[in-house]
């Protein structure tokens, strides 16, 4: 069960309230709880925050404070998916920009070799792509397990215009950077055309 209610990992979160907050410090500002401390399906207390819907700002001021306490960065241990990761998938948006702004690492992968925007990108949601492309260090080209990258992940779910936008954004970093020829591999080295050749398929940034 991803909820399992440990006193030092679900600092805000508890079972019966499942993904409700509730809007008490009290805890944090004590100091008495770890919130890096992983319940027993491997999820932080960070982890947990980042999947709830938070309806009050006073919540979402709680949510600031336990990211800002702990490791963001920090991988469940199931999946290897990181506090990003989750808000990504279940479309958290302002919990993606919280965690964000509280220096979550873009680029990271999960044990699939996912990164958030691959995830972002699989699930169409498109604010969340713009959002992650305009992190500095966002990296188009990462591939996961199985040789893909985010624009190729976007394309197989059907969702072109999120490989547009990702292709504009690589021709306006082309264009603020001295590297006059960069390719992004939709599928990996080589994916098969429909006689059933190999054949290489790239976005050209040239």
């Amino acid at each position: 069960m991803l909820l399992e209610s440990e006193p030092r990992a679900v600092l805000l979160l508890n079972v019966p309230a499942c993904w409700g907050l509730q809007r008490s410090p009290t805890s944090l500002s004590a100091g008495v709880c770890n919130v890096d401390h992983q319940n027993k399906a491997g999820y932080t207390a960070l982890m947990l925050a980042a999947l709830a819907s938070v309806e009050h700002e006073d919540d979402m001021n709680v949510v600031r404070r336990l990211f800002s306490m702990g490791n963001v960065n920090a991988k469940a241990s199931q999946a290897g998916q990181t506090a990003l990761m989750l808000a990504v998938s279940h479309g958290r948006q302002e919990m993606v920009e919280a965690v964000l702004a509280c220096g979550a690492d873009v680029n990271l992968q999960d044990e699939e070799g996912s990164t958030a925007l691959m995830c972002a990108c699989e699930h169409g949601r498109v604010e969340t792509v713009r959002l992650l492309l305009a992190q500095p260090a966002c990296d188009i080209s990462i591939v996961d397990n199985d040789g893909n990258n985010a624009v190729a992940i976007a394309l197989e779910a059907g969702h072109s215009n999120i490989a547009v936008l990702m292709y504009a954004h690589l021709n306006n970093s082309k264009a603020q950077s001295p590297v006059s020829n960069r390719r992004i591999f939709l599928f990996g080295p080589t994916h098969r055309n429909t006689g059933g050749a190999e054949e290489e398929a790239v976005v050209s940034a040239s």
